[in-house]
């Protein structure tokens, strides 16, 4: 089983969507990434240095999620995901979560959830 770091529901204030509203008014919005890598090395020796740091971890989603606008939470999702592949994980899933979005019923929220790897993605056969 592959090892995970988990940094769940984070919570940030943005402005994505496609309405005007969502862009102009913003929104609330929480996202959840798990980072699939080895932390055999950090669990024997104890050091930060053989792990990912969870504070850059957050600071980096943080930095995408408040200072970039996207219309799609698909977008979103990806380039967390592209970004995170960078540090050192072998694998990421990325859950964005629109807490309230602009639909007509009632629903906790609307979200969407990728995972990519460094390989890429899965080949069709």
């Amino acid at each position: 089983m592959p090892d995970k770091i988990i940094l769940q529901n984070m919570e940030f204030y943005a402005y994505h969507g496609v309405l005007t509203a969502e862009k102009e008014l913003g929104q609330r919005f929480q996202v959840s990434v798990t980072l699939f890598c080895s932390l055999r090395q950090a669990g024997r020796s104890d050091l930060l240095t053989a792990s990912l740091d969870y504070s850059r971890l957050y600071q980096e989603v943080q930095k995408i999620v408040e200072g970039r606008r996207f219309n799609l939470l698909e977008a979103l999702a990806e380039t967390i995901a592209a970004r995170l592949l960078t540090l050192g994980a072998r694998a990421v899933r990325v859950k964005v979560k629109k807490m309230h979005p602009p639909l007509p019923g009632r629903l906790d929220y609307a979200a969407v959830e990728i995972t990519r790897s460094r390989e890429g993605p899965a080949k069709k056969q």
